[in-house]
C-alpha cells in the first residue's frame, strides 16, 4: 500500500492546526512541510519555529522537505523541531557535504532523504542510495504548488527502484508533484511508495475517500 503525504504548502496558513486535524481524520499518515529559503527555489515559505508548532498540535509523521541553500546548516535545528524524515536535495551543496548531511540525519535519530529536481539525472543520485531511508522525485519544478504533474520524470523513478532494489530495498521512493486520482497511480506503477499531494487533496471534496483511493 502507498502512503499519502499531504503538503501543508496548500493548506490554510492561518488554520495549520485545524488543517492537521483534517488530515487526520481523513486518514492520511505523514504530513509533507515544504520548507523554502527564496535562494535555492524562488520562493519563501515556513521555517523552523512552525515545524515545532506543528509537532506539537499533531502525532502524524512529519515529512519535511528541504528546499534550501547549504541545509547541513540547519539539520539539527529541524531535528529539534520533530522532523521525522528530513529530506535534503541533492543539488543544494557539494557532495561532500551532501553526504555529510545524510549522515547527520540519521545520527539525530531522523529518516534521511534525499531530494532531486526535474532536470537532475536519476544516476546521480547513485552514490548515496546506501545512505537514504528514502529518495523524493520531483515531477514540478520546485518552489511552487499547483503545477502540472510531470510524467516524462517517470523512468527515473523506475531506474531509481531498480537500483534501490538492489543496494537499499528497505529505502522508499517518494514523488511531490501534480500528484491527484489520475497521476497517483502512474506514480505507483513507476514505483512510487509516498505520494505528494497537495492542491488536490485539499481542494477534493471527500477527502477521506482521496486518501483511501491515492493510497490503495
Amino acid at each position: 500500500m502507498a502512503i499519502i503525504s499531504p503538503s501543508i504548502l496548500s493548506a490554510d496558513f492561518v488554520n495549520l492546526e485545524r488543517d492537521m486535524g483534517v488530515l487526520k481524520s481523513a486518514g492520511a499518515p505523514w504530513a509533507h512541510v515544504d520548507v523554502m529559503d527564496g535562494m535555492f527555489v524562488p520562493n519563501i515559505t515556513i521555517g523552523i519555529p512552525v515545524v515545532a508548532a506543528l509537532r506539537r498540535v499533531t502525532d502524524l509523521t512529519l515529512d519535511v522537505h528541504l528546499m534550501i541553500d547549504r541545509p547541513i546548516r540547519y539539520i539539527e535545528a529541524f531535528q529539534k523541531a520533530g522532523a521525522d524524515y528530513l529530506t535534503v536535495h541533492l543539488e543544494s551543496d557539494t557532495p561532500e557535504n551532501i553526504h555529510k548531511s545524510l549522515k547527520m540525519i540519521r545520527d539525530l535519530g531522523m529518516k534521511a532523504g534525499l531530494s532531486i529536481k526535474p532536470g537532475t539525472p536519476a544516476q546521480a543520485c547513485e552514490e548515496y542510495l546506501s545512505e537514504c531511508d528514502m529518495i523524493l522525485v520531483m515531477t514540478v519544478e520546485p518552489g511552487f504548488g499547483g503545477q502540472k504533474f510531470m510524467a516524462d520524470m517517470m523512468p527515473k523513478l523506475q531506474w531509481l527502484r531498480r537500483q534501490l532494489d538492489q543496494v537499499n530495498p528497505k529505502c522508499l521512493l517518494e514523488v511531490d508533484g501534480g500528484v491527484d486520482l489520475t497521476t497517483a497511480p502512474i506514480c505507483k506503477n513507476a514505483g512510487a511508495q509516498v505520494l505528494v499531494s497537495g492542491s488536490a487533496f485539499f481542494k477534493a471534496s471527500d477527502k477521506a475517500d482521496f486518501v483511501k483511493q491515492v493510497q490503495a
